[in-house]
């Protein structure tokens, strides 16, 4: 059963893997068109919805990971605080994301939304990366 879950837990980072490119492709939202900048959007709210998806398989099969392992109580209270973060900060980035299209669909500019989403984005990188680290280098 740990094998099962340990594959199921590496497709679920696999998925996750989208908040890796996330801030960058944000980032190249400021350089497109009005209807290119909507369309972006779009399709990074679908991405981002299943990434969440992906959050819920990953508290799943990590649970029962962390259940089986002999992992510090430290370790663990970092882990979950990142991944509740990651949770937090990858739904609120959503709002900003939806505010892009609502712009450009009244014709007025989206930088303001475009450059919050950014941010909140390059937040989740960290904390993903943050926990990258420490799921190769327990303690």
């Amino acid at each position: 059963m740990v094998n099962v879950m340990l594959l199921l837990h590496v497709i679920g980072a696999a998925g996750m893997g989208f908040y890796l490119v996330l801030p960058f492709m944000i980032g190249r939202a400021s350089k497109l068109s009005g209807t290119g900048q909507g369309g972006l959007s779009e399709g990074l709210l679908v991405a981002n919805r299943m990434a969440q998806y992906f959050l819920i398989l990953q508290f799943l099969t990590g649970g029962y990971l962390i259940s089986k392992g002999d992992y510090s109580v430290a370790w663990m209270i970092i882990i979950v605080l990142l991944f509740l973060g990651i949770a937090a900060v990858g739904g609120i980035v959503t709002k900003p994301l939806k505010q892009i299209k609502v712009s450009i669909e009244q014709g007025q500019s989206a930088t303001a939304h475009i450059s919050k989403a950014r941010t909140l984005s390059f937040i989740v990188w960290v904390m993903f990366i943050a926990i990258l680290v420490l799921m190769k280098y327990t303690f």
